[in-house]
């Protein structure tokens, strides 16, 4: 009888605490509890932070550099020690970023002592070949299309090594029209993958690829662009991971001029490949110089990504980005530019908000919403790091519902110099007008900083809502907020130092930061996008 009271008292006191308990994804969600929660980033936290990323041994953090390994290794630790899963490449919490940029130093092809125009009767990509010396050229292989497939192959029983091959863009047809890889009217990748022909053509240790393209015209535009852009671009690999064979692309009347008296050979090489669906090799006698001289730039860097997932299992596919780059630019001889408030002040602002939300989350008190604290290099050299994550997302970018920037926030302008109680915003309104009102609330209610909006008018010279990381989010159409304390004297100079930082407005703004980013990551419904890009 007494086993059956306790055992009856137990099942009453579980429904009761059932009953007690919040719903999945519910919050305990007080003013109170927010503002407890903010308090946790002081300016005592944010200074031990900016002690480590400004000192002297991160030689400036500049992409690709010691410096910069160095920062990316400290602010991974920090999200291992906050409990964040290692979201990045093999299980770290990298994401491995590539760019380049590659222009001809010399690009000349000569028939028989006679240069040839590039871009006009000839066109080679500097990123599609290696730099290499003057090569003569007295013979190419006319070797079909220059395809290796299991279905049909270019390369049976001829050996290609060193030599200089001949191919035709894309893929051969059957005298039925049928493609004779697909064995269908449907065409296969190899017709309009060229790197894929480049490669296989490496692999069997070929020299050089040309190739007679029907649509010179169309396609040289791409190469045309890339000769001319000194910009940095994304790319797949680096200069010494690429193993491509060198490549020109010929117009069709330069290549029967390049084939001479082995032209009607290699048309009859081309009927009979239709007919029997084997190739003929031809050989074809030839007088060419060819160089491809080149200067090349590269850097790799990492993107520190820190993923806290949301609590509601109806909204946590949703995710919020909170970006910082915490890349600067480097040392220059012996100055040292150690980037405190540029962007030292960003990213230890960020790493502070995200062990407040780690701080709820052990709380039981959210986010519903799943957040990626973002730190991204590559800034310095023109957006690279935001620009590679919002080209390669580790979550879909249908999926994410704001990205929450914070670039120098650390030091107080000369408008300001009587109030340091500011902070400029900027693109809040430029999608959602609700991410504004969001902010503007949060303000209001917990921190009453002067918020300038001087710099987010469309007029502003300056165009800082197209200089930082939130603007790669932006132009995705994804509403984008930059907290920024303007620029100062020691911007982008070796003076930018620990001992100018205003820790505790910095403090402040990153309260501002989280109240905002609770908001957002919280709410029933995600913020709209109302607003027509601009």
């Amino acid at each position: 009888m007494r086993s059956r009271l306790l055992f009856a008292f137990l099942l009453i006191f579980t429904a009761v605490l059932a009953a007690q308990a919040p719903a999945p994804g519910a919050l305990k969600n007080t003013p109170e509890q927010q503002r407890a929660l903010a308090e946790t980033i002081t300016p005592e936290d944010l200074r031990a932070h900016l002690s480590v990323l400004s000192a002297d041994d991160m030689e400036g953090r500049e992409t690709g550099e010691p410096g910069q390994k160095k920062a990316a290794a400290y602010l991974q630790k920090q999200f291992a020690e906050l409990g964040l899963p290692a979201i990045g490449e093999e299980d770290g919490y990298f994401q491995t970023i590539r760019f380049s940029r590659q222009r001809w130093e010399e690009i000349d092809l000569q028939l028989d002592g006679e240069s040839l125009r590039h871009l006009w009767e000839y066109a080679s990509a500097p990123s599609m070949n290696a730099d290499r010396e003057t090569t003569e050229i007295q013979s190419l292989t006319f070797l079909g299309y220059g395809i290796d497939d299991a279905a049909y192959s270019d390369y049976q029983d001829t050996d290609v090594k060193g030599k200089h091959l001949l191919i035709l863009a894309g893929e051969p047809k059957d005298k039925n029209n049928n493609y004779l890889v697909s064995k269908s009217g449907l065409a296969s990748d190899w017709g309009n993958n060229l790197e894929r022909k480049l490669a296989v053509a490496y692999d069997k240790g070929a020299a050089t690829v040309f190739v007679i393209d029907p649509e010179f015209k169309n396609n040289v535009r791409t190469i045309r662009r890339e000769s001319l852009d000194g910009r940095m671009k994304m790319v797949e690999q680096l200069e010494a991971e690429r193993k491509i064979a060198n490549s020109v692309i010929l117009t069709p009347k330069l290549a029967q001029k390049i084939m001479g008296d082995s032209y009607k050979k290699i048309i009859k090489a081309r009927k009979k490949l239709a007919k029997s669906g084997k190739l003929k090799p031809v050989d074809v006698m030839t007088n060419l110089r060819l160089t491809q001289k080149k200067s090349v730039r590269e850097l790799k860097g990492e993107n520190v990504l820190g993923y806290l997932e949301g609590t509601d299992p109806e909204l946590k596919s949703e995710v919020l980005v909170i970006s910082a780059h915490y890349d600067h630019i480097g040392r220059r001889g012996d100055a040292i530019f150690n980037g405190a408030d540029d962007n030292g002040s960003g990213t230890s602002t960020v790493l502070e908000v995200a062990e407040a939300f780690v701080t709820a989350k052990k709380q039981g008190l959210g986010p519903r919403r799943s957040v990626l604290f973002l730190l991204v290099s590559g800034e310095e050299k023109g957006l690279l790091g935001s620009e590679y994550y919002a080209s390669h997302p580790i979550f879909p970018l249908e999926s994410t519902i704001a990205d929450i920037n914070v670039d120098m926030v650390g030091r107080v302008d000369e408008k300001h110099a009587d109030n340091p109680e500011y902070i400029y915003v900027i693109g809040s309104d430029r999608l959602s007008t609700e991410l504004h009102d969001i902010n503007e609330a949060a303000n209001l209610e917990y921190t009453q900083l002067e918020l300038d909006y001087t710099y987010n008018a469309e007029d502003d010279p300056n165009r800082y809502y197209y200089r930082s990381d939130h603007y790669n989010f932006a132009e995705k159409g994804i509403p984008s907020i930059f907290y920024f304390n303007g620029t100062h004297a020691d911007y982008h100079q070796d003076t930018d130092t620990i001992e100018k930082i205003n820790f505790e407005k910095m403090a402040k703004i990153g309260q501002l930061v989280f109240h905002t980013a609770w908001q957002l990551s919280n709410q029933d419904r995600r913020i709209q996008v109302n607003v027509r890009q601009r």
